[in-house]
């Protein structure tokens, strides 16, 4: 066990030394090493308190975390049969010890009688808060229920645990499988020169003539956005949502039962603590109230958003039969001709923008608004050991040279690397002894890689992802607070989770904030006011048709969540996962979905992260993030005293405190949804 790399880490993971064979000899240790740790501290005192039990705990829980934190991202970014092997046995593991603490009742009460002790009047926020969770947790984890139903809701999370897993998986390995080969050029037309040369390189990496398409996203979105194919188009969409289904190319990854029966699983987890639906034990841990006050929500975006989304559909019709004699607009049609009509409307698109956002620019524009809001300075480090040749590494330190926190940055698509994009803890800060243990980032995105000489381009929505990104990278990296649990993103409510991400996207439109990243690859030209005035015309374009889409993915996941019916399910007829699906597309959606589309067996948000009767999030934090970007606009985008406020308020206190509470010692008053509306043009 001595060679080890996992259990011999300090500081940054050894990435290169980590061997799938390392990973559940160190898990087991690391586990009951934990469990013996518990019970002596448990033992061991009569009184307890903060300094013999809670920051002990802290620092138990924080181990296991930075051990199993490389292995869990490995996975993600470098999947290979002996890393899932490895990683599929300790999510059992994990799941079982993680409820067997939560169950412990000698625990729950050392906690009970430390927040009911004179102690407990001196502790700090952030203590207090992580006390107060801790026994919110432990009831969520079934310590109250019977022997029965703790060993019952027990089994229901590792199962969970599996499926969930095997979920993204199934996806992944779907994703990875389908591949078109083309030969003739001419099918590729319409596509810009450098997605041809993308197709072209992942031709010539996999040694095969002509040309190569995947469904990863870099290759799949300019098909569906530029390819004058409509065959391929349809090919590809097809591909691309039937993905993990029973629709898809091989059923072996159809994801069908694996959702019922995650469904049907958090359901009976939900009423054995007492819940009548999870979407009820969701909003748990969350700032809604109940789920009355979210769907409530979500419908009042409904009906502020629909009108206007069922114009510029009709728009987006009249235009593709007039210009282009196509009346029946089909799924795949739709990205096409929107981006024509774009084009049409504002002589502008994505491809046109691209030459000025290299990817070496855009990092220090995006450095640049960091300094210019909060006064930290960002630069690269070199020769550190990371998972693949193409990650590079950073660090941050504030005006008094304190280091601040530090990031892998992940930015291009390739084979076995999931999807999306995400930010993700390395290192959680923690100070022991007046000795501060800096947080790390992970900072995952799927851009289009460099192709030949020229640098990585991106879109300028590939520019606000990576700016999304680094705002929850700076929530997690700029704490002040140094208990883990509390730390960062950790302990804060996940429909809150989204406000500084969001906000960050805000200056990828100020001119002001371009000018120091938008500057052409070759030449060095600034973006051109006649081209940034275009973008920023073209901003809100088929706003409304974006808005339903998202409050569609946002409805539909709270549906199944609340109106799952047991009696149903049992009776053979699954969690009618499309029948309600179905239902909230009839309500909100302005393009028609096909009948072969399977969306859910690809919304790994909801069935594989941690986003299950959560996604109506992403619209809730919105609010918060429009909100808290108008003062700047009242302000000045750049105004450090605003700044300093957001900085102190928001990213520095973590999970701390309630993000109500935060949000008003910041805003000066509670949100309001005004500017939402005026940012998407739908007021």
């Amino acid at each position: 066990m001595t060679n080890n790399a996992l259990l011999n880490m300090t500081g940054l993971p050894p990435f290169s030394k980590i061997d799938p064979s390392d990973v559940v000899p160190a898990m087991d240790q690391i586990l009951t090493e934990s469990r013996d740790q518990v019970k002596r501290l448990l033992d061991e005192a009569v009184t307890y308190n903060w300094d013999n039990l809670v920051m002990p705990l802290e620092l138990i829980e924080e181990r296991i975390s930075r051990i199993w934190s490389p292995v869990s991202h490995m996975n993600s970014v470098i999947n290979s049969d002996d890393l899932r092997e490895a990683y599929n046995a300790c999510l059992p593991k994990l799941s079982e010890y993680s409820t067997e603490m939560g169950q412990n009742q000698k625990l729950f009460n050392a906690f009970k009688q430390i927040a009911q002790s004179d102690e407990f009047l001196l502790l700090n926020e952030g203590q207090k808060k992580i006390i107060n969770n801790a026994i919110r947790d432990f009831r969520l984890s079934g310590v109250e229920l019977a022997n029965e139903e703790q060993a019952r809701y027990k089994d229901i999370m590792q199962q969970l645990s599996r499926l969930t897993s095997q979920y993204e998986q199934n996806l992944l390995d779907a994703t990875n499988d389908w591949k078109k080969e083309i030969h003739d050029k001419s099918l590729l037309n319409g596509l810009p020169e450098s997605s041809k040369g993308l197709a072209k390189q992942m031709a010539e990496n996999e040694k095969k003539d002509g040309w190569l398409l995947s469904l990863e996203f870099p290759s799949y979105y300019p098909v569906m956005l530029y390819a004058d194919n409509r065959a391929l188009r349809e090919e590809m969409h097809k591909a691309y949502s039937t993905r993990a289904s029973d629709q898809g190319s091989n059923r072996d990854w159809d994801n069908s039962p694996l959702m019922d029966e995650i469904l049907a699983l958090r359901h009976e987890a939900a009423n054995l603590l007492g819940f009548k639906n999870y979407a009820e034990r969701s909003l748990a841990t969350k700032m809604a109230a109940n789920t009355e006050q979210v769907l409530g929500f979500l419908n009042e975006l409904v009906e502020k958003s629909l009108p206007v989304a069922k114009k510029e559909y009709a728009e987006l019709q009249a235009f593709a039969k007039k210009e282009y004699g196509v009346s029946d607009l089909e799924a795949w049609d739709v990205p096409y001709f929107s981006e024509k009509l774009r084009e049409h409307t504002y002589a502008i698109s994505q491809e046109e923008i691209k030459p000025y956002f290299p990817e070496n620019n855009v990092l220090d524009g995006l450095f640049s608004v960091v300094n210019r809001l909060y006064g930290l300075q960002i630069s690269e480090l070199n020769n550190i050991d990371t998972w693949h040749k193409d990650v590079r590494f950073f660090e941050i330190r504030d005006e008094h040279n304190e280091l601040r926190g530090q990031f892998f940055l992940d930015l291009y698509a390739r084979q076995n690397k999931r999807g999306g994009a995400w930010m993700d803890d390395c290192l959680t800060r923690l100070v022991v002894d007046d000795q501060v243990q800096a947080p790390v980032a992970y900072l995952t995105c799927n851009f289009s890689p460099p192709i030949g000489d020229a640098p990585a381009l991106f879109t300028h929505t590939e520019v606000i992802t990576m700016f999304h990104e680094f705002g929850h990278g700076l929530h997690h990296m700029l704490t002040k607070i140094d208990y883990p649990s509390v730390s960062g993103i950790s302990g804060v409510p996940w429909d809150a989770v989204e406000l500084p991400s969001q906000f960050m996207e805000n200056w990828c439109w100020e001119k002001s904030a371009l000018d120091n990243m938008a500057k052409h690859y070759e030449t060095g030209e600034p973006l051109p006011d006649a081209l940034y005035n275009k973008m920023m015309a073209a901003k809100n374009f088929q706003a409304g048709m974006q808005m339903v889409r998202q409050l569609e993915f946002s409805i539909f996941d709270f549906r199944i969540h609340v109106e799952f019916d047991k009696a149903v399910y049992e009776n053979g007829k699954g969690a009618r996962i499309y029948e309600i699906l179905n239902q909230v597309r009839d309500k909100v959606a302005v393009v028609k979905a096909p009948e072969f589309n399977r969306f859910a067996h690809g919304f790994s948000h909801i069935f594989a992260g941690g986003y299950a009767a959560g996604y109506y999030s992403y619209k809730w934090a919105e609010v918060l993030s429009a909100d808290a970007f108008s003062l700047f606009e009242e302000e000045g985008v750049f105004d450090q005293s605003a700044g300093k406020r957001f900085l102190e308020n928001i990213l520095e206190k973590g999970g701390s405190k309630e993000p109500m509470e935060l949000f008003k010692a910041f805003r000066g008053r509670e949100p309001k949804i005004d500017a939402l509306l005026r940012h998407s043009g739908i007021a």
